[in-house]
């Protein structure tokens, strides 16, 4: 190991010279923060209104960060592996060293997810030994977890994978069992990570399971996610009565390249928000994207179910990268294309802002970074907390901030 005087903390002496002063840098950035004055948004009479680790105030600002965490476990096309970040990063055999280095960052929060298939190996059986170590060792070393129960993928057991007609009741009972057995030492949980990015690459595209596509595909998993999504934090509230939900989305932006495409951006951005929207009971007769939904599949029956039982989101998360959030749309021989183009702080500041514009909730930064080389990365860094340093003292409800590797 190797200590770098000034910090007082240690990293590994094999990392080279640019990634031990990004590093550094990283540290560097958690410092003071300007606090907010005001923020009207108070949850409803049966829930908590203090949070133990989300603050308007300075000392209450959350600096996080997080361990890469897809677990895509089910695959049916030749050729293809399972996908599990934690396997191919040896997290599973080196997550001491793993918290030790979220420690010694100075960071008091860490995005952490539960690989589902793991630890509900069968229908109802939950083998919670490798977790038990993992979340009382994060806890004794004074790091909060904000739980990241459903990061893409489904257990081997569930036959069609989201489609499964059971599956929002499966992920709720899944993530009921978590909430109780762990209420004792977190209370922030993110019932699934990214709806949008489920949607699309399992609904729309058909790069994940099941593999569907188009606009009827991606309406189907949108409905089983959402619901999903719903059940999962009415079933937290009731096993922990103390958490908060802490709902993540990915930052999406389409900037026409012409007027024809002005209509095509607007579409597109709604759509991005459309899980957010269903989840807290937004959709109704004046939503833009009703008829879409109605045209793919959506009943009224169906509608109604989503604004008769909207979830309360205590914060919301906002996964930014600058070079893929923001995209260009344009039209090319009648056909549509996005292209994505760099969108920087001005694009983060975008992205935080019309979250609370829409939903008027706190908003974290859940995940930002970008590829790139140490000296870019660090670039980066520097820039968006600068765009942190802006919102804040212009009384703009950011609460956190995570570097996500």
């Amino acid at each position: 190991m190797r200590k770098i005087p000034e910090y007082g903390r240690f990293i590994p002496a094999e990392m080279d010279v640019d990634t031990l002063l990004f590093y550094a840098k990283i540290i560097e950035t958690i410092q003071y923060i300007p606090s907010l004055q005001v923020l009207a948004m108070m949850p409803p009479n049966n829930l908590p209104a203090v949070d133990p680790l989300f603050s308007l105030s300075a000392s209450g600002f959350v600096w996080a960060a997080g361990i890469e965490d897809t677990f895509i476990a089910q695959t049916e096309r030749v050729g293809e592996r399972v996908l599990d970040e934690y396997a191919l990063t040896n997290h599973y055999q080196y997550w001491r060293t793993d918290l030790d280095r979220a420690a010694g960052l100075g960071v008091n929060a860490l995005r952490y997810g539960i690989p589902w298939y793991k630890v509900e190996p069968q229908p109802g059986r939950f083998d919670w030994s490798w977790t038990d170590q993992v979340l009382n060792t994060a806890a004794e070393k004074g790091i909060a977890i904000i739980a990241d129960l459903m990061h893409y993928g489904t257990p081997l057991w569930l036959e069609n994978q989201f489609l499964n007609s059971s599956y929002p009741q499966r992920v709720a009972a899944y993530e009921a069992e978590f909430a109780s057995r762990y209420s004792t030492i977190l209370s922030h949980y993110t019932p699934m990570n990214e709806p949008l990015i489920t949607m699309d690459f399992c609904g729309e595209r058909g790069i994940w399971p099941p593999y569907l596509r188009g606009n009827d595909g991606a309406v189907k998993i949108l409905r089983q996610i959402t619901r999903g999504v719903i059940l999962s934090a009415e079933a937290i509230r009731q096993a922990d009565p103390r958490a908060k939900i802490v709902h993540v989305e990915a930052a999406g932006e389409y900037v026409p390249d012409t007027e024809e495409a002005v209509g095509m951006c607007d579409f597109l951005t709604a759509r991005a928000r459309l899980a957010t929207d269903l989840i807290t009971g937004r959709v109704d007769e004046h939503h833009p994207l009703k008829p879409w939904l109605v045209e793919n599949g959506f009943s009224e029956d169906d509608l109604a179910w989503y604004r008769e039982r909207p979830v309360f989101l205590d914060v919301i998360g906002d996964n930014y990268y600058p070079d893929i959030s923001v995209h260009r749309v344009r039209s090319f021989n009648g056909q549509w294309g996005i292209e994505n183009i760099w969108g920087g702080a001005e694009g983060l500041m975008r992205s935080v802002r019309d979250f609370v514009a829409r939903y008027n909730r706190p908003v974290f930064i859940s995940e930002t970074s970008m590829n790139g080389t140490p000296a870019q990365r660090g670039r980066w860094l520097d820039d968006s907390i600068k765009a942190v340093t802006v919102m804040r003292e212009q009384n703009v409800p950011l609460v956190g901030y995570t570097w996500w590797p």
